[in-house]
């Protein structure tokens, strides 16, 4: 009993510097669980994990990045698809004029002129059809087969440095692609020859369209692997959490009993005077 007594302090008592030291470990580790459950991070700051942090900071700007790329992407979809939409009906409606043509041509030879004048009459309003679909084929200001020269080019990556590109097709009238003049001048050679060349843009509009769609999925599924790669980091498995902290709240109720039975020990001084 002596030999037990003789190493306790009234001043320096040993067991409760031990036990105070394990419950505030504890509490540290307990506010540590509580704040994982209410941001749902286990890395939420610098000062969890100063690595894994940075990395993750990095792989948000690329999410960032590929957000603003997917944004492009569908812009410059739309923009195509509109041109598409109108050169599909433009091509329509060059083959009604191939049909009338034909008929205007029979009238001719015939001196029909009758008919000729309501076959005439047909192309002029195919005609003026086309160039209010070539007007109207604009999509946030940007219109790909007018006579101006606007070009679609959407960002391809998260930072910029690619891009796809794709040219103007200029529809109107008297133009390279459309070579049918702004006025009464028909004839056979130049309405097949527009058909052509407007089907040949049509399938440009097309070719771009698909590369654009292909591209945006890409970029989705490229942003979905990152963002799950980023939540494997730093998010908190809330199961896990749960348990840990439940473990933590028992022990720091353990923890305060023990304190409280180190700082009984003292007491025990009292026996060397004969007091209880």
């Amino acid at each position: 009993m002596l030999e037990k007594l003789a190493m306790l302090s009234v001043n320096t008592n040993a067991g409760a510097l031990s036990a105070l030291r394990n419950l505030e470990a504890n509490h540290k580790w307990l506010e540590t669980l509580q704040e994982r459950i209410t941001t749902g991070y286990k890395v939420g700051s610098v000062t969890d994990d100063a690595a894994i942090y940075s990395i993750a900071q990095r792989m948000r700007g690329d999410l960032s990045g590929l957000r603003a790329s997917m944004d492009s992407l569908d812009r410059a979809t739309s923009a195509v698809d509109v041109a598409l939409v109108a050169t599909e009906s433009i091509s329509d409606i060059l083959i009604e004029m191939k049909g009338k043509m034909a008929s205007l041509l029979s009238a001719q030879q015939n001196n029909d002129d009758a008919a000729i004048e309501a076959y005439t009459a047909d192309l002029d309003a195919y005609r003026e059809q086309i160039k209010l679909m070539i007007s109207s084929a604009s999509f946030n200001g940007t219109n790909l087969i007018d006579s101006g020269n606007d070009i679609i080019s959407a960002l391809a990556n998260s930072d910029g440095s690619e891009t796809l590109d794709f040219d103007h097709q200029s529809l109107a009238f008297g133009g390279a692609l459309i070579t049918l003049t702004d006025d009464q001048n028909y004839s056979m050679d130049k309405i097949n020859e527009s058909i052509d060349n407007v089907n040949r843009a049509m399938g440009h509009f097309g070719t771009a369209s698909r590369r654009l769609e292909i591209q945006r999925e890409f970029a989705s599924k490229l942003h979905d692997v990152i963002e799950r790669g980023i939540g494997r980091m730093v998010d908190a498995d809330l199961a896990r959490t749960a348990a840990d902290l439940q473990a933590a709240q028992v022990k720091e109720q353990l923890g305060i009993i023990a304190l409280n039975i180190a700082n009984q020990a003292p007491n025990s001084i009292l026996a060397l005077f004969g007091r209880r």
